[in-house]
Order: C-alpha cells, then sequence, then structure tokens
C-alpha cells in the first residue's frame, strides 16, 4: 500500500487570485506561477480572456505546508464549510495567554478582510470562527 506524501487544499470561490492573496497573508504563502511563467500575472495574461482569473495557487514557501488551490465556480457559497482550516497560533498555550494570542492573529486578520464571527472559550482552550473575504469559515485555533 502506498503512502500520500502530499497534498492540496482546494477552495471554490468567485474571485480565485483575490482569495489566494489573502491566505497568502494569513499563511505566509506565496502565489504559485504554473512552471515556465516568472509570475502569476505574466501566466494569467497569456490565457485566452475567458480563461483569466480562473484559478490561482499559493504554496509554503518553505515547502512544509500544503499547497493551497483556488479554482473559480459559478455558484456562490450558501451553506456552512463541510471542511475548514485551523491557524494554529496559539498551539501549547491555555487560558488567558492562548486568548491573548488568538484576539492578536484576529486583529491582524480583519484589516486584510476577514471578518470575526465569534469567540469559543471555556476558561481553558479557546478558539476564535472567522471568515475569509468569500466568507468561507476557518478557525484562529
Amino acid at each position: 500500500m502506498s503512502s500520500i506524501k502530499q497534498f492540496q487544499v482546494a477552495f471554490d470561490c468567485a474571485e480565485p487570485e483575490r482569495v489566494a492573496r489573502f491566505w497568502c497573508e494569513v499563511l505566509g504563502y506565496v502565489i504559485s506561477p504554473p512552471a515556465g511563467f516568472d509570475t502569476w500575472e505574466e501566466y494569467d495574461g497569456s490565457q485566452p480572456a475567458e480563461e483569466q482569473g480562473s484559478w490561482c495557487a499559493c504554496i509554503d514557501p518553505s515547502g512544509v505546508g500544503p499547497r493551497l488551490f483556488f479554482q473559480r465556480v459559478p455558484e456562490g457559497k450558501v451553506v456552512k464549510n463541510r471542511v475548514h482550516l485551523d491557524v494554529r497560533v496559539g498551539t501549547g498555550l491555555v487560558g488567558e495567554e492562548r486568548l491573548a494570542v488568538l484576539e492578536a492573529e484576529c486583529a491582524r486578520l480583519i484589516p486584510l478582510g476577514a471578518v470575526r464571527e465569534r469567540l469559543l472559550y471555556d476558561g481553558t482552550d479557546s478558539c476564535i470562527v472567522m471568515q475569509d473575504v468569500e466568507g468561507n469559515e476557518f478557525c484562529v485555533d
């Protein structure tokens, strides 16, 4: 039996490049142009007009995290995500110390276009439920 070594996370969205650039800022990723192109703009501009902006991808420059792939779809988001990303900034922390780190990350993400939904906090463990620039839920954890 083979073991999967890599995977990517795919997002359906209306504006792939916009959503990709948001997640680059959140995670410290970079836009990944296809082979043979130096920049995303060079690649996208080389495509037929009807294909421009149909997808975008970003990668972890350290090579550790998964590739994120964003593809344009005609329908909008209508229900809660069945899968979401957890942005892990408070690993190993508990209580007020953890909450402070999560709140600081939340404050960093809001000017990027993220929306805070709610805080889940039981006095020890916590996470902040947020939405990205197209309303996809994620947690600051």
